[in-house]
């Protein structure tokens, strides 16, 4: 039976795990007709199973980790026909993926599960939950829409590519150590006057990195942050048309990415104002992927991105000011070295005993007090075996005890606002999400030109989602 070796960072998220909080990435599509599961068994057999080893690959344990094939695979052991219970809408679709996200996946066999939804009012959907360790968010959403029959949507219309993603000084150092030693003309290159330059550069951003993660404390005490529990919920919004919001980015200087977060923002503002809780500005977990997104996925998969600490600017009361600030930060963190040297720290605990890597992950958690990502899908509308995507979602999971998960994703010109929270930490995660939708069309509303008196106008909870 063969085995391969885990990576560093692929063990470092399997042993994320808790009961509170499992490391289990879960995606949600839905459609307006019926998905014929026949073909879905053929799509995940042929696109995903054949492809990448990991589908049918188990985790193994013995004096390290290993992935193990299982001879005996059978894919109908991860397809899960299901039916919502009435009146199985959006909010009964919700409900079950919430029940799904404190469910362990079993080490008995490959860590990921696909439920079949077929009572989805006239439609369907699809519920997909992956293992960390297998993949990131970023290479699950390319593998679904790897499945669907536009051929365009893999890889290059996902996402811009990543700028300078290079490896970080703190993981390459050893190895370029090591390459010098065993190629002593390497030397020669290395102490080349442009060479030592570029390094010294580095050296510096990265030690700077490392500085500010290293004596970042503990995120501020809001009633956001606790003790997580088992139960969660998730919610997301209808489609939201992308071009009001681009519009409104072209006339402030800011990106879609920075009003969507700052309407996030304004909306964890209230809440905390309305739970009467202390006000400060806490930080965000935020992905920051090293994946080039013109190269196709590898067929080992893996994780390749790093984690930022954004700190949300809920102090600032006016609204303009709020998005100004935003702004101002996101490009200061996009300019940084902190998503490469995080995936080099994560890469180092992934390395360490079990008890090291628990307290890394405890440090790495208290930092923070959610995760937010960012997903931009295909541009135009595709089709699943035949059948229109309507829309999806998808969340990574959240470490520790952090209890309040974001997630953003763009597709056919519009963008899904998801919410996962900690029942216990976020008790109305609808109305949460009702506040960001209220706090993006404030940051909208006063850019937009007067429609013409008669003229059809599209609202911003666009079209109706399941």
């Amino acid at each position: 039976m063969s085995r391969f070796t885990m990576s560093a960072v692929d063990a470092a998220w399997l042993r994320m795990d808790r009961p509170t909080n499992l490391m289990v990435v879960t995606s949600v599509m839905w459609f307006d007709e019926q998905v014929d599961p026949d073909a879905i068994r053929d799509l995940i057999t042929s696109r995903l199973i054949t492809r990448f080893p990991r589908f049918s690959q188990r985790v193994v344990e013995d004096h390290g980790l290993y992935w193990e094939d299982v001879d005996d695979f059978d894919v109908n052991q991860h397809l899960h026909p299901t039916r919502l219970p009435a009146p199985a809408d959006k909010s009964a679709l919700e409900e079950f993926t919430g029940t799904l996200i404190g469910v362990p996946l079993p080490w008995n066999r490959p860590l990921w599960d696909l439920y079949l939804i077929d009572n989805l009012g006239p439609g369907s959907a699809l519920v997909f939950r992956m293992h960390h360790c297998i993949a990131d968010g970023i290479a699950l959403a390319r593998l679904l829409l790897s499945l669907t029959d536009d051929p365009d949507t893999d890889p290059v219309d996902l996402a811009e590519p990543v700028a300078n993603a290079r490896p970080s000084l703190v993981s390459a150092a050893f190895h370029e150590a090591v390459d010098v030693a065993l190629h002593p003309i390497r030397l020669q290159a290395l102490a080349h006057p442009r060479r030592l330059l570029d390094l010294g550069r580095e050296m510096i951003a990265d030690g700077a990195a490392l500085a500010k993660l290293a004596t970042l404390p503990a995120d501020h005490a809001t009633a956001l942050r606790g003790t997580a529990g088992v139960d969660k919920q998730v919610v997301w919004s209808n489609p939201i048309g992308l071009d009001r919001i681009r519009d409104a980015g072209h006339l402030t200087g800011s990106t879609v990415n920075d009003l969507l977060l700052t309407a996030v923002t304004g909306a964890l503002r209230t809440h905390l104002v309305r739970r009467r809780s202390s006000v400060h500005d806490i930080r965000a977990i935020v992905p920051f992927n090293l994946r080039p997104m013109d190269q196709p996925l590898p067929a080992e998969l893996g994780n390749m991105f790093g984690l930022v600490y954004l700190q949300l600017p809920l102090t600032t009361a006016d609204r303009t000011e709020r998005l100004r600030v935003m702004a101002q930060r996101m490009r200061a963190i996009k300019e940084s070295a902190e998503g490469l040297v995080a995936y080099a720290i994560l890469e180092l605990v992934g390395l360490a005993p079990p008890a090291v890597e628990n307290l890394a992950i405890d440090v790495f958690a208290s930092k923070g007090t959610g995760v937010m990502t960012n997903v931009p899908g295909p541009r135009h509308a595709v089709r699943l075996a035949g059948t229109e995507l309507r829309g999806t979602i998808g969340w990574g999971p959240t470490s520790g005890d952090l209890g309040l998960g974001v997630a953003l994703f763009s597709y056919a010109g519009s963008v899904t606002i998801g919410l996962c929270v900690d029942v216990g930490l976020v008790p109305d995660a609808k109305t949460l999400l009702s506040d960001v939708v209220a706090e993006l069309e404030a940051l909208i509303e006063p850019h937009e030109r007067p429609e013409p008196v008669g003229s059809a106008t599209t609202a911003l909870h666009g079209s109706a989602a399941p």
